[in-house]
């Protein structure tokens, strides 16, 4: 269910999320509320799942990742879908896991050091997984990475909330 957030919770987001480690009493200041209150609308918005902690982006082609790939999967047995996905987890390519619609039982974005790293990865270490087949679309470049954009509801979205 989704929260409804007020002016200040979008503020304190947005500015949290240009920059997760920009002071509490520096959000307070832009917002024109006191520290204590910051502290506690964070710990609000980390309590009810909203912020999900703080982390360092790591370029993946400056440490020699210089392949990233898109891969649809066809389980021969959709129902081992969670036994699945607890082994994709110890596959440390396997960086994000997605349930879909579509043809795809589950698609996945994995990381490696280059093509033949990625051959290795998805036959060493997918197929095993019992999979029927897979789909694999190779990323030249990423065009755009940012966070959700933290808008105000529209009027008819308010209602819905």
């Amino acid at each position: 269910m989704a929260h409804r957030l007020d002016a200040l919770d979008r503020k304190i987001l947005e500015l949290v999320i240009a920059d997760a480690r920009v002071p509490f009493l520096e959000v307070a200041r832009a917002c024109n509320v006191s520290g204590a209150a910051i502290h506690q609308r964070i710990q609000k918005l980390t309590t009810l799942g909203i912020l999900k902690g703080s982390q360092f982006n790591i370029d993946p082609e400056k440490i020699g990742y210089e392949t990233c790939a898109y891969i649809g999967l066809y389980l021969k047995d959709p129902e081992k879908f969670d036994e699945v996905v607890e082994e994709l987890r110890k596959i440390p390519e396997v960086v994000e896991c997605h349930y879909t619609t579509g043809g795809f039982d589950m698609f996945i974005k994995i990381y490696a050091y280059n093509n033949h790293h990625l051959l290795t990865v998805i036959h060493d270490k997918l197929q095993p997984l019992g999979l029927s087949r897979s789909e694999t679309i190779i990323s030249f470049n990423e065009a755009i990475n940012r966070p959700i954009a933290i808008l105000e509801p529209e009027e008819d979205e308010e209602a819905d909330l």
